[in-house]
């Protein structure tokens, strides 16, 4: 008796088949959107940035990238103080670098940690590498649990601060004394470290089991090049050259990364300005009622009011809903008990933020 053949998609790996996969922010492709859904910068690239790219865009591609991005990482660990380029790794964006780390240091025995609610692509990678999973809760304080942490088990966790979705930030103190008491990995995930007061740069020196990540998508408007960066201990470069795609960055990423290193007076002066921005419209929220998390990245997390003064996943639905027919996008979290009443929205340009507030008022006096 003839068995039936199985499927193409039978043959794949069970948790494969299984896995629910990063969902990203919407891309609309038609023209007429007010996009404040993803945390891209508002504000072109530096000139300088559009420059090389312009006169590099045909010279240099028919042959390979440098496979190791050599000049670039060398940038890098002058800009940030670091003993040498055998600190810095490169990767296409943050998210191949975090997945890179996954792949080094978890499987079934070593798990991998990380806060809930944070950046949701964590968990994906966790169950892409079949990993054990160390969850641990905020609650609505946003307080970081460091005893729990420290006793999770997990090999590497994952931290991000400024917190997403709420932009909540992490002290420089609360992170030292989670090393003093964590064995493991700890990843801080700073993409968005540009708009906030701390970060961990000094402390990567002092702890062997620390690394940082960062991109140049939000702070240096390059979402569109996918660059990211690991600052960290040697050791922890060297695994992940190990396993790194062999030419991971190409040539106009590389070019753009360099040029955006060279002009950092103009990206100074753009998170000045989106930070400036993101205080008058979180005082702007407050003033509505709303209650809203303390930024310190280029979003805000608030928790919208209807006109008789209610809260919750039906209200956050509803104002989400309304703007999108406006063609303005923002976050929704429904899926989590600590966000289904919030929206996430990006800062963008004054317009745009303007825009905004005007469709609140719509909202407000519709719903």
């Amino acid at each position: 008796m003839k068995h039936p053949k199985p499927s193409v998609g039978d043959r794949a790996l069970p948790h494969v088949r299984a896995l629910d996969a990063y969902v990203p922010g919407k891309q609309p492709r038609d023209s007429g959107w007010i996009k404040l859904n993803t945390n891209e910068n508002p504000y072109p690239p530096s000139p300088v940035v559009e420059e090389v790219i312009r006169k590099s865009a045909c010279e240099g591609l028919k042959t390979y990238p440098d496979p190791i991005s050599a000049a670039l990482r060398k940038q890098l660990a002058g800009f940030f103080g670091l003993p040498g380029s055998d600190w810095v790794f490169v990767g296409n964006g943050s998210d191949e670098v975090l997945n890179l780390l996954v792949r080094t240091f978890a499987d079934r025995d070593r798990p991998v940690g990380y806060m809930s609610p944070s950046y949701s692509l964590y968990p994906v990678m966790r169950r892409m590498q079949n990993a054990a999973r160390a969850e641990i809760r905020y609650d609505r304080s946003m307080g970081l649990p460091i005893p729990a942490i420290a006793q999770c088990g997990a090999n590497i966790f994952f931290l991000t601060s400024p917190n997403a979705p709420t932009g909540v930030g992490i002290s420089t103190g609360s992170i030292e004394a989670l090393l003093n008491r964590f064995g493991g990995v700890l990843v801080v995930d700073e993409a968005y470290a540009a708009f906030a007061e701390e970060d961990a740069i000094d402390l990567l020196t002092r702890y062997d089991n620390l690394c940082v990540t960062r991109t140049f998508s939000k702070s240096h408007s390059l979402a569109g090049m996918r660059i990211g960066f690991l600052l960290g201990n040697p050791q922890i470069v060297e695994l992940l050259d190990k396993i790194r795609d062999s030419y991971n960055v190409n040539v106009l990423s590389q070019l753009a990364g360099l040029a955006a290193l060279s002009d950092p007076g103009y990206y100074r002066d753009l998170a000045r300005k989106i930070k400036r921005t993101r205080d008058r419209h979180f005082e702007a929220l407050q003033d509505r009622g709303w209650f809203t998390y303390p930024s310190q990245a280029n979003f805000l997390f608030t928790e919208p009011k209807d006109s008789r003064g209610n809260t919750g996943s039906p209200v956050a639905q509803s104002l989400y809903d309304f703007l999108s027919r406006k063609k303005i996008l923002v976050r929704y979290f429904g899926n989590d008990p600590l966000t289904h009443s919030f929206l996430r929205i990006s800062i963008g340009s004054e317009k745009e933020m303007a825009i905004l507030s005007e469709a609140f008022d719509q909202w407000q006096n519709s719903a």
